[in-house]
């Protein structure tokens, strides 16, 4: 009687703000999604049934609706100005993530076996989509080690993320205000509030576009069919070209937010999408249940490798473009870096170290003008898009 269908529900939901309050401790260093990945895998190895998140009744939302309606939700906050004003951010962020694919293909399976290569490499690139999409590819495959190679992937990789972005920003904060103190650089018409506020900016919803649907029929439920609706083509496409469907639920939530017919930010003004994304990392976190200590003991000597060479490929490619670009190192491989944390962090980061790094108004006003706007870009390119791509044609290849 104690045990059932809601308890297993409460559980999961404390894990996760445990996981956040914890976090919080620590400022953000801590990834969240590492500190309760940790909480549930000792919970499994302790008190938690191994069904814990199957008996939450929410494994099967997870696992099917709620990867295809975030993803295209992802797609209504695509901002084409946003992007177009920051193409050097997007052209050196695909460099690095084609450095750290290209290096890891090529070095890592001297090191481990090609399916921890496969399986690894989206989370290491993206988020939890991508995470969630690897994980249950190697499930269906069988490969009870891939699946979880991919959810350790996805919970440690800021551990690298945050101290090299942080030492990358310091440094090129450094560089901009011995220029903005010597006269050699205007922070006219800076102003930081402004600079987030724009750089954050969801894309305007096209009311006029030919699939706008009247404002009065646009209640919760009616949104969410759209979505569905959405989602359901963008599946059937994807069994029609062979193309994962993630891949078209993304381009097909940028084209109907485009043509009116979904709002920006969809899930938001359903009151949905934090139910939704709790199934999501719920189940994956749900795989970790086949995680012995021995086996995990066993994974971190390849994860690491696959982070240092992926490092590496990123900031050889990465640097390279962007000197071709004339963008600073220190930014360009920064900007990079949001791959393995994407947003908030990104915005976190940067705002605390212009604070830190500033003596007064006007240098965090110029810091911000500088950084802000390419880091948000730089992780929205990074895990909200390309991860989403590089999954969805690496789940074929398992």
């Amino acid at each position: 009687m104690v045990y059932n269908f809601i308890s297993a529900l409460v559980a999961c939901l404390l894990i996760i703000l445990v996981g956040e309050w914890l976090s919080k401790l620590t400022k953000g260093w801590v990834p969240s999604v590492f500190i309760s990945a940790v909480l549930i895998l000792l919970g499994y190895w302790t008190i938690f049934p191994p069904t814990l998140v199957a008996d939450a009744k929410i494994l099967g939302i997870g696992s099917t609706t709620a990867i295809f309606l975030l993803i295209a939700h992802m797609g209504t906050l695509f901002s084409l100005k946003r992007l177009m004003d920051q193409w050097k951010t997007i052209l050196i962020c695909l460099a690095g993530l084609t450095g750290m694919v290209g290096l890891c293909w090529v070095l890592c399976p001297f090191f481990m076996d090609k399916s921890f290569v496969i399986s690894g490499l989206p989370p290491l690139t993206g988020g939890i989509v991508a995470a969630t999409m690897m994980q249950k590819a190697a499930a269906d495959a069988g490969l009870k080690e891939a699946a979880i190679f991919a959810i350790s992937m996805y919970c440690i990789q800021g551990f690298a993320g945050y101290p090299l972005t942080a030492i990358c920003l310091k440094r090129e904060s450094k560089r901009l205000l011995k220029q903005f103190r010597a006269g050699q650089e205007s922070a006219e018409g800076a102003d930081a509030a402004r600079i987030m506020a724009e750089a954050m900016a969801l894309p305007e919803n096209a009311k006029a576009g030919p699939l706008a649907t009247p404002a009065s029929w646009n209640t919760p439920f009616f949104v969410l069919l759209k979505l569905c609706l959405v989602a359901w083509f963008a599946f059937v496409i994807g069994v029609l070209t062979g193309v994962s469907g993630a891949i078209w639920a993304l381009i097909f939530g940028v084209v109907f937010c485009r043509l009116g017919f979904l709002e920006s930010d969809i899930l938001s003004k359903t009151g949905s999408k934090d139910f939704l994304f709790l199934t999501l990392i719920m189940f994956v976190y749900s795989g970790l249940s086949d995680c012995t200590p021995e086996l995990l003991f066993g994974l971190i000597g390849p994860m690491l490798i696959m982070i240092v060479i992926g490092l590496v490929g990123m900031a050889i490619l990465g640097c390279i473009v962007g000197r071709i670009l004339k963008v600073s190192p220190y930014l360009g491989f920064a900007n990079c870096l949001t791959a393995l944390y994407g947003f908030p962090f990104d915005a976190i980061m940067t705002e605390r170290i212009c604070h830190e790094e500033s003596e007064n108004k006007a240098e965090f006003d110029f810091l911000m003008s500088r950084l802000f706007p390419s880091m948000i870009v730089g992780g929205f390119v990074t895990v909200t898009i390309t991860s989403v791509v590089l999954a969805g044609i690496f789940v074929k290849l398992l």
